[in-house]
């Protein structure tokens, strides 16, 4: 008896992550990347697997199966990941009050725990220790260096699991069994179209009707620190706290955010929030901004860019801040509130999009749950 078979449209995470979901239930997978490598949002992030940013519940429980699904194929394909968890500064009382809110509401649930000063600076010596009230320490967040994991994973899923990529090949039409794709035709039981940003092109009615704009973000890489000089964990500004929904577990939230609306209201406008990741080769990420719209300026603001570079001064104290790349991304997001959108918009085709910027922390997890949900009857 053949196997079944499944055609996935798009090789970045999402597309990855189905098509990893689908080999490992003995799917003959098949997948098509219109550029010759993943060149879109999942290369142009900081390369975060990040769950302390969702909030506990059925979200975190998916960021931690994803975080255990990359650290498997990391560590079956030689893949660089750093398992360094994460602090976020505090320099005023009301920082670090939702920071200690946030730790007692998840007491048991997460490893995470409030720092003092003194136990801050001693897992980083990269934080700026002028004014620092404390820090939120939390160990469950993986660094990978997206430029290179992303491809490094679908190598692996074409060596183990015999996965077929056609690269440089834009499919043009998906129907109930098959694809067009540059002049050919091709059959599978199964379609999964996970092009991010570019489903628009398949089903441009779809996209128009969906609660779906996209997100344009702004990131630079600062140069590999001297003497490999390392800054241990990622580093977070307290902004982050009103950015990631896993904050909102602290009741004072809500009068931080109101502060932040006098004082930082140029950052929120621009969807400001600055972290800082370091890679193998001690180059340093940092970022980043978030536009809303359907269409976006090609070219990246200088002002936004000095604006991030400016908040990083505030909390940390770097060896080398030369800037040696700049560039912006752009990811589906939806309006509603959901966290992914899954659409069988007939027999055989499942649309998996809408992650937000949380596909590296996500994909593997949901795309995992919901194969799961859909081929072994296991509630998603």
């Amino acid at each position: 008896m053949s196997k079944k078979s499944a055609i996935v449209v798009g090789a970045g995470i999402v597309g990855l992550a189905t098509a990893r979901a689908l080999v490992a239930r003995g799917y003959r997978v098949t997948v098509f990347e219109r550029n010759e490598r993943a060149v879109g949002a999942s290369i142009r992030n900081f390369g975060m697997i990040w769950p302390i940013g969702q909030p506990t519940g059925p979200l975190f429980d998916r960021a931690m199966l994803s975080r255990s699904i990359w650290k498997q194929i990391c560590e079956e394909a030689g893949i660089w990941h750093d398992e360094v968890g994460s602090l976020h500064m505090a320099y005023q009382h009301d920082e670090l009050a939702v920071m200690e809110q946030y730790a007692e509401a998840n007491n048991g649930l997460r490893d995470c725990t409030v720092l003092s000063p003194r136990e801050t600076l001693q897992k980083s010596e990269a934080v700026n220790p002028n004014g620092l009230k404390g820090a939120l320490w939390s160990g469950t967040e993986m660094i990978i260096e997206a430029r290179e994991a992303i491809g490094k994973v679908a190598q692996y899923l074409a060596e183990k699991y015999q996965v077929q990529f056609y690269w440089n090949t834009a499919v043009s039409e998906a129907k109930t069994n098959y694809v067009k794709a540059g002049g050919h035709v091709y059959h599978a039981d199964e379609l999964f179209i996970c092009s991010g940003i570019e489903f628009e092109t398949l089903y441009p009615e779809l996209f128009a009707n969906a609660n779906i704009t996209k997100c344009k973000l702004q990131m630079m890489r600062m140069a590999s620190q001297p003497n490999n000089w390392r800054i241990g964990p990622s580093l977070c500004g307290s902004l982050s706290m009103v950015h990631y929904p896993g904050f909102q577990a602290a009741s004072s939230l809500p009068a931080l955010r109101k502060r932040y609306e006098t004082e930082y209201a140029e950052y929120l406008k621009w969807g400001i929030h600055v972290m800082v990741s370091q890679n193998h080769t001690g180059e340093l990420t940092v970022g980043d901004s978030h536009e809303y719209g359907l269409v976006h300026d090609p070219f990246d603001k200088a002002f936004i860019n000095t604006m991030i570079t400016d908040y990083l001064q505030t909390f940390t104290c770097l060896k080398d801040t030369r800037v040696i790349q700049t560039w912006n991304g752009l990811y589906p997001k939806l309006t509603n509130g959901q966290t992914e959108l899954i659409l069988e918009p007939e027999t055989g085709v499942t649309i998996i999009n809408g992650l937000g910027g949380n596909g590296m922390t996500l994909s593997f997890g949901l795309c995992e749950q919901y194969i799961a949900s859909k081929f072994d009857g296991v509630p998603a």
